[in-house]
């Protein structure tokens, strides 16, 4: 049963790993919300300033705690999948393209960071695209 061990006593490490990362996500959105509002509230609607703002900040962070986390060891695997995956990824996906993408360039891969780069840029814009086209059409259907 999901949530209780053997004894009945506390939830398994999956499962409150689970529920921490879903709490980051909370948290993060909610970041991602008020930098967002806070944004158009100061320089107005005509650029995304909260937008770039996140992804940049959540590019910077990400770093950091992959870092702190796998190179460094100064973070658990238990807090870096919290950080990672539950807070940065409610805050922004961009942090973890970013990451994957500087992971390639550090290996020596750049070819494939760049196709990487290339893929994710134009595979976004082509299904934002398709999504735009087929809202429109069920539209007028």
């Amino acid at each position: 049963m999901l949530g209780v061990d053997r004894a009945g006593a506390r939830p398994p490490a999956q499962t409150m790993r689970f529920l921490l990362v879903c709490l980051g996500g909370a948290a993060g959105t909610g970041a991602r919300y008020l930098i967002g509002s806070w944004a158009v509230a100061l320089f107005g609607p005509t650029f995304p300033y909260g937008t770039l703002f996140i992804n940049a900040a959540g590019s910077f962070l990400m770093s950091v705690v992959m870092h702190l986390g796998l190179a460094g060891g100064q973070l658990s695997p238990d807090l870096r999948v919290v950080l990672a995956t539950g807070v940065m990824g409610g805050f922004t996906t961009y942090s973890s393209f970013n990451y994957e993408m500087l992971a390639y360039f550090q290996r020596g891969a750049a070819l494939l960071g760049l196709a990487y780069l290339v893929a994710t840029a134009a595979g976004c814009l082509a299904c934002g695209w398709l999504g735009l086209a087929l809202a429109r059409w069920l539209v007028s259907a």
